[in-house]
């Protein structure tokens, strides 16, 4: 009998996985990850993680599963928090999801499961896993969820052979509806229970008021760039190579005070990301303000007006080679090549037409339409039809 354990989070996802688990015959092990509990940063008054490992505990007395809880913190506040305020430091908007099932769930977690003894690690995402032979080697596929809706496969895009050959997705070809329904049908405690909001494992938090324990507040200024500033009639065409058109259209535009007008004051242009509307706290515009640049340097937050501004669009955007990754290693480019693929830069953004091209020092994504608010720091994955096959963070 093959042994696997179960990340249990006190949700209805990771439950109802463990469930079926145990229906298909595995001998199923419950694991709940403690990630935080560093009181010099207040997460909330109401404390998630208590009543979430007391609720993954109920759901493994009631499928009759052994049950424990590790402690993680350690390793979370040194690859997730500290990594995540040194991103805002820079001015760049880290993916603090991805990241920890890369460095926590599929790593430190991982490596605990099987010193325990299990042939495999399980968890609640929606997504699905096939695999095939090539050349005698046993290549891995990592697939969307068969509910459109819920696809988690973007937050499982740092994904290597050896970790995908250790998971198994029970929920992929689930949709969520169902899931629900078997958890009422088995009376799991969880059955009602709402999804969880907030950073990865955290919970309730609001991400300025997390940053704000560790980024001081600075006074700056909020500067109004208008729609026919000079920079944005540049992007001429005409280029020599298509590397050079890559180049030109990947291109940060450097803005400076004198570009706009002044319409307002901020707190830390560290605590603001691109494609921001909320917190600006600038009232009286025609049209809601964007954010479309900040300045971590200059402490200056950049703004245009209306979801249309040229501002918050591109095309194209870069990854460095140390930032590439690609889950599927026989897929992976050489220095020339290009390929047509579909893309995202967020989660739940319905996938674009892209082609990604391989140059020497790293690679370009370039889209077929202009996206809006291409972030530093943030995440892209691209997928042949719906089966994700590598991925980079924005440069």
């Amino acid at each position: 009998m093959k042994t696997v354990v179960v990340g249990l989070s006190g949700g209805v996802d990771s439950s109802v996985a463990a469930f079926l688990l145990k229906e298909q015959g595995y001998h199923v092990i419950g694991l709940f990850m403690k990630n935080w509990h560093d009181d010099s940063v207040t997460i909330s008054n109401e404390c998630p993680w208590l009543e979430d490992s007391n609720d993954a505990m109920l759901v493994a007395e009631k499928l009759g599963i052994p049950f424990q809880t590790v402690d993680l913190s350690k390793e979370y506040k040194k690859r997730i928090v500290d990594y995540m305020f040194n991103e805002y430091a820079l001015g760049r908007t880290p993916n603090p999801d991805i990241l920890c099932n890369r460095e926590i769930k599929f790593d430190v977690f991982m490596n605990i499961a099987l010193n325990l003894g299990a042939d495999y690690v399980a968890t609640g995402h929606y997504c699905r896993k096939k695999s095939f032979k090539k050349n005698g080697v046993q290549i891995y596929q990592l697939f969307a969820g068969q509910d459109d809706t819920k696809d988690q496969s973007y937050f499982l895009c740092q994904l290597s052979q050896i970790q995908l050959s250790k998971t198994l997705f029970p929920l992929g070809s689930l949709l969520k509806s169902e899931v629900r329904r078997i958890a009422q049908k088995e009376n799991l405690i969880t059955a009602e229970k709402r999804d969880s909001q907030g950073l990865c494992f955290i919970g309730k938090v609001k991400l300025p008021e997390f940053l704000q324990q560790k980024l001081k507040p600075k006074e700056g200024v909020i500067v109004e760039i208008p729609t026919n500033y000079k920079g944005y009639q540049n992007q001429k065409k005409g280029w020599q190579s298509i590397e050079k058109a890559l180049i030109s259209k990947s291109r940060k535009i450097i803005y400076s005070q004198s570009d706009g007008i002044i319409v307002g004051k901020h707190q830390g242009a560290h605590y603001f990301t691109k494609g921001q509307r909320k917190g600006l706290g600038v009232g009286g515009t025609t049209q809601p303000l964007y954010v479309i640049e900040t300045d971590v340097n200059d402490n200056i937050i950049y703004v245009g007006r209306g979801n249309n501004h040229p501002g918050l669009f591109k095309s194209t955007l870069f990854v460095e080679n140390k930032e590439l990754h690609w889950v599927r290693e026989d897929l992976r480019l050489n220095k020339g090549d290009h390929l047509h693929v579909m893309a995202r830069i967020r989660y739940r953004q319905p996938l674009q037409k892209a082609q990604i091209f391989k140059v020497d020092h790293g690679l370009y994504v370039s889209f077929e339409t202009e996206q809006s608010a291409i972030t530093e720091g943030q995440f892209v994955a691209w997928y042949l039809h719906n089966e994700l096959v590598g991925s980079g963070v924005i440069a």
